[in-house]
């Protein structure tokens, strides 16, 4: 391959940003019109004995998973065997939510597009308990969930009863209010397998991962034989008031939630399914969906904030007037990976490490801006002054919590007069830049929050990442 004159420069960003966060090991892959064009691998597979990677090192994928799902379901849908406006009790009768008329007027559009108006909730953690409790490294996450894990969700029946018995309140009507949902996810594998008549791992790797000849991705690295070329998993933790980086052997696993994020693949095989985005539906010589399936998914059906919308298992940024960037990020226990495409320019790229909590979106940026020729600094989205009077300011401060765990503190500074947002020991100063929605910088990476407001202007809500946190003080 022909060096690009960027790489240098790139490389060097990289290596000081891994070694600042510890990450024991990286690939980073792109390919023009479907042709490898960079790769560059960086630390080890294994931390302690130095086992290099290479394109064909498995890693996890976490949610790039919910793409497949989402793909499995259209192809279901091109077969005539559902509808994605389909009701979701039309296949899961079970199904239940707090108010009896969205129960009914929930579809699996709106599933596919985090948009069913759920909250997060905590049920991943029982889903993933078996694991969990095989893992020494996972004993503060246990403790921290103990009330949430007096039983395991070991099915999709499980899965719902536990979702109709957990008390929460509803966003908002179906399609109103993004909020990502690893549960709908979930369920959409069980929609695959009542349909298909198949399990949902059976039917991705029939009807995706064969034709498109992806034999290095799997949903159990034991597939592939002990000790093929997989990474070791690695997670950060604080020791004394000392952040390190430890060896933590073991992949966490949710029978009922595989469809929303369990997929393990190569730097290689990445590259190949996203060029069924680049290309409208083909690859490795095989139509896997039509041009009308690709266009849905990579439609922007649901807005996620100023910048970012969602299609069917992809998010999609505006990357400049010319282009738009179709990307997922995936994030579990010794993994943060993500992959992108800009189909405008026939690119595809993936990025995958070893340890949960990798710099993944700053390293993403730095990628796309370095191919681009645009300056290193140069942000997804740019965005305007906007004046908020002091006493709306002063209606934001309050302790926000989602059933996954997530706490974020918004405060006011009475000295600057603004608004700061407090994540675990990091102090952000909020800057806004819409009528509810402000933004602060993480990492060298901007991104937006937004605060949600019920009919009586009561604010009840914070939108941060891709998620509501219901207001707890």
């Amino acid at each position: 391959m022909k060096r690009n004159e960027w790489e240098a420069s790139f490389e060097a960003y990289v290596q000081r940003l891994l070694d600042d966060f510890q990450v024991p090991g990286a690939i980073i892959a792109v390919a023009k019109d479907g042709e490898l064009t960079y790769e560059k691998a960086f630390g080890y597979r294994d931390r302690e004995t130095q086992a290099p990677i290479d394109l064909d090192t498995v890693f996890g994928i976490g949610s790039i998973t919910k793409s497949f799902t989402c793909m499995a379901i259209l192809q279901l849908q091109e077969e005539g065997q559902l509808s994605v406006h389909d009701p979701i009790i039309t296949y899961l009768p079970e199904f239940r939510t707090p108010n009896e008329a969205q129960t009914k007027s929930i579809t699996i559009h709106h599933f596919m597009t985090h948009s069913l108006g759920f909250p997060p909730l905590p049920s991943l953690i029982p889903a993933m308990l078996p694991s969990l409790q095989a893992d020494p490294t996972a004993e503060l996450l246990l403790q921290h969930f103990e009330a949430e894990c007096q039983y395991p969700i070991v099915s999709f029946d499980a899965l719902m009863a536990y979702m109709e018995k957990f008390p929460f309140e509803l966003l908002g009507p179906a399609g109103t209010e993004f909020s990502y949902s690893n549960e709908a996810f979930g369920l959409l594998g069980a929609i695959i397998e009542r349909v298909s008549g198949k399990t949902y791992e059976a039917y991705v790797q029939e009807h995706l991962l064969q034709p498109l000849g992806m034999e290095r991705t799997v949903f159990h690295v034991e597939e592939l034989g002990e000790g093929d070329n997989t990474t070791m998993l690695y997670t950060p933790r604080m020791n004394d008031g000392v952040r390190e980086v430890v060896r933590a052997p073991g992949w966490w696993d949710a029978p009922s939630m595989r469809a929303a994020g369990f997929l393990k693949s190569s730097a290689r095989d990445m590259l190949r399914y996203a060029d069924v985005y680049r290309t409208g539906g083909l690859s490795n010589g095989t139509k896997i969906i039509s041009d009308d399936s690709a266009a849905q998914m990579t439609a922007p059906h649901v807005r996620i904030d100023l910048s970012r919308s969602y299609g069917y298992g992809l998010g999609v940024i505006p990357f400049s007037e010319d282009y738009t960037l179709l990307t997922h990020t995936g994030g579990l226990k010794g993994i943060t990976a993500q992959m992108f495409i800009v189909p405008e320019a026939g690119v595809t790229g993936i990025l995958l490490t070893n340890m949960d909590d990798a710099p993944i979106t700053n390293l993403t940026l730095v990628l796309l801006n370095s191919m681009f020729g645009r300056p290193l600094e140069t942000q997804f989205a740019t965005f305007g002054e906007f004046e908020v009077p002091l006493a709306y300011l002063q209606q934001c401060p309050g302790t926000y919590k989602s059933g996954e765990g997530d706490v974020a503190a918004v405060r006011f500074d009475e000295a600057n007069r603004q608004l700061e947002l407090v994540l675990g020991s990091d102090v952000f100063p909020l800057r806004a830049v819409g009528g509810d929605t402000f933004l602060f910088t993480r990492h060298n990476v901007d991104s937006l929050i937004r605060f949600v407001r019920n009919s009586d202007g009561e604010i009840k809500r914070l939108a941060m990442g891709s998620r509501q946190l219901p207001k707890a003080t």
